[in-house]
């Protein structure tokens, strides 16, 4: 089967500092592949990239058969393609509805955005509850829910989220993960970027593991968790 998002021989710099060196990277329809690694290693760069925030020096980007390697960041979103930035970064001010509507701007349909506010609530009933209420007076966990739910209101086909458990509580990342997982059974693609690899391998279909911009280890999630070098790096003895 033909990825949906194939990555050749990435390549990203900033100034002297090579961020990518020479990634290798792909995501089939309906899958949640993982992408771990410390900091530093590379990581928010690659999705940066994806989504054409960070520009690369060399390397190809394919999307659902076509080239976004140049394309401009609104031109990924409108094709399927919807990142979820490290820290969240929602509107404090706006209200949580306000969020949503945010997240439908490419959107053509009023009444399509207005359906998929609604998937929303139904997969987050808190932020139901707490539609009126300001985003920036929310709950860590509320707000990644609220980040992760106004990307899905652009209706995308693959979504990219990065460090959604960081700064959480244990029982709130497991709900977040649920989240994730649900979004993917519905038949969404996952992209999903984290230092917590015992929850993201929990989730994820396959995983790569990167390092100085390199990938150095990569196969089904299952494998990830047993391998030796994984074991000792990120999920302890």
């Amino acid at each position: 089967m033909e990825p949906i998002l194939d990555i050749k021989g990435l390549e990203v710099a900033y100034g002297k500092v090579e961020a990518l060196r020479g990634l290798d990277l792909c995501v089939g329809e309906k899958e949640i592949v993982a992408l771990l690694g410390n900091n530093g290693a590379g990581k928010s760069t690659t999705v940066s990239t994806i989504s054409g925030v960070v520009r690369s020096r060399a390397g190809t980007i394919t999307a659902f058969g076509r080239d976004i390697t140049a394309a401009a960041p609104w031109s990924i979103v409108e094709r399927g393609i919807v990142h979820v930035p490290e820290g969240r970064r929602i509107f404090s001010r706006l209200t949580v509805h306000e969020n949503l509507q945010v997240g439908g701007y490419t959107v053509r349909e009023t009444a399509t955005v207005d359906k998929r506010i609604k998937q929303v609530y139904e997969l987050f009933p808190r932020m139901a509850e707490r539609r009126h209420q300001q985003g920036g007076t929310l709950s860590g966990g509320e707000q990644q829910m609220l980040a992760i739910g106004r990307a899905m209101v652009a209706g995308p086909r693959l979504i990219m989220l990065d460090e959604p458990s960081m700064g959480l509580a244990p029982l709130v990342v497991a709900q977040v993960m649920d989240a994730i997982r649900s979004i993917n059974e519905a038949g969404t693609s996952v992209l999903l970027i984290e230092q917590n690899a015992r929850a993201a391998l929990k989730v994820a279909h396959r995983g790569y593991v990167i390092d100085s911009g390199r990938v150095t280890l990569t196969g089904p999630a299952g494998d990830l968790r047993t391998d030796p070098q994984v074991v000792e790096a990120y999920l302890g003895a």
